[in-house]
This record gives structure tokens, C-alpha cells and sequence, in this order.
């Protein structure tokens, strides 16, 4: 009978780690956890100065990688909401065949980190390189970082690639997608601490957003498709 229960409180665990509903990122539950386990061992040992620093890192850790809940906004077909939390830098006009738009995106440490798809749609390309966190003053920051390249395309074949690349960061880039995974607006797909976001869209997308305007993910309109 314990072994029943015990296997039914595994599952139930096991399905929250799939959808992603822990208030802590899955990406950050190790971090959490040991810095944890560190605070309870130094107040056993009544080490107070070192309990007291590691209970104030687990607060921070737990705060850089929360997971909050939120309700996708209705928008007409053809949205586009924000993958990520931060801060829109620059907006650029490209000369390509397949986007005509680029948009830079910079998160910090006290944004959100956890990634949500932009629309309803499917992952049709996705590349990831194993890297650096190198200063994003440093001039190879752009060659050397980890980043990761999406392209998410919807059921009326309209694509826009993201590329998320990290800054200086303790944690590495995670991307929980896989290449031909469909994905709901708002779904989760991984977690970004500190790093910059790339968006390109193409020649029938309509900007809604500004350089300068603060960005929420699902919940912030950039535009649509014409």
C-alpha cells in the first residue's frame, strides 16, 4: 500500500516537473537545493555569520529563478507576444530576403528568466552552442558566448527566429524545446539568467513595441501578422 502511494507521489511530481509549474525553474532547483542544504548544515553546526550569507543566497537564487504563473493574454490571430522579461535596446530595419525587421532585447538578473513561446507554433529550426559568459563589453562576446537559435513557425507558414545569448551569468542557458515540438502561445520552453534576446520578423510584421519599452513575457503585444 506504501508503495502505492509512494509511486503515486512520484508521478505527481514527475507531471509537475513536465508542465513546468514549480514557483522555482527546474534549471534552478539544484542550485536552490544545495545552497539549502549548506544553510541547514552551517546553522546545525551553529556557524551563524556563514548560515546567515548562505540562507541570504538561497533567497537570491530562489529569486533569480522563480516561475511565475501567468494568464496568456487574448489577443486577435496573428500575435506575437514577448519570449522574454527585459528591455527593448534597438530596432533595426534588415536588408533580407526572409526577415525585414531586428529587434535587441536585454534581460538582467532581476528579470525573469523563464522563456515563453512567442505564438502558437512549431519549432522548425533550433541550434544551440555551448559557450562562454563572457562581458557583453568584451569584443567576442557575440562569437563566443552560449547561445541558442529558434525559428517558430505558425499554421499560416509565418516564421520569426529568437536567439537568446548570455552575459556574464552563473547559470547556463537552457532551452527545454525540441526541433518539430508544437507550442502554445505562452508555453514554457526554458530559462535565460542575464543575457541578451535577438528577434527577427519579416516583411508582413507589424511592430508594436518601442526602443526604451519594457517587455513582459505572454503578456506584452510586439505586433502581428498583416
Amino acid at each position: 500500500m506504501r508503495l502505492q502511494l509512494n509511486s503515486k507521489k512520484m508521478l505527481q511530481w514527475w507531471t509537475k516537473m513536465k508542465n513546468n509549474l514549480f514557483p522555482i525553474a527546474p534549471s534552478g532547483i539544484k542550485y536552490v537545493s544545495i545552497s539549502g542544504v549548506v544553510f541547514v548544515l552551517f546553522f546545525l553546526f551553529d556557524f551563524d555569520i556563514l548560515a546567515f550569507l548562505s540562507f541570504l543566497i538561497t533567497l537570491a537564487l530562489a529569486f533569480t529563478f522563480r516561475n511565475p504563473e501567468r494568464e496568456v493574454a487574448v489577443f486577435e490571430k496573428g500575435s506575437v507576444v514577448s519570449p522574454v522579461d527585459g528591455i527593448v535596446t534597438s530596432i533595426e530595419n534588415l536588408k533580407d530576403e526572409d526577415f525585414a525587421y531586428k529587434v535587441e532585447v536585454d534581460s538582467s538578473c532581476l528579470d525573469v528568466g523563464v522563456l515563453r513561446s512567442p505564438m502558437d507554433a512549431k519549432v522548425s529550426s533550433l541550434q544551440f552552442f555551448h559557450g562562454a559568459r563572457i562581458s557583453e563589453d568584451t569584443a567576442l562576446h557575440k562569437v563566443l558566448n552560449e547561445n541558442a537559435s529558434l525559428v517558430f513557425e505558425n499554421s499560416d507558414a509565418n516564421s520569426i527566429k529568437i536567439q537568446h545569448r548570455l552575459k556574464q551569468s552563473f547559470a547556463p542557458l537552457s532551452i527545454d524545446a525540441m526541433e518539430a515540438q508544437e507550442l502554445r502561445q505562452g508555453t514554457r520552453y526554458g530559462m535565460q539568467v542575464n543575457g541578451t534576446t535577438t528577434l527577427y520578423f519579416p516583411q508582413n510584421f507589424r511592430l508594436n513595441v518601442n526602443v526604451g519599452s519594457p517587455l513582459e513575457a505572454s503578456q506584452t503585444l510586439l505586433g502581428y501578422f498583416s
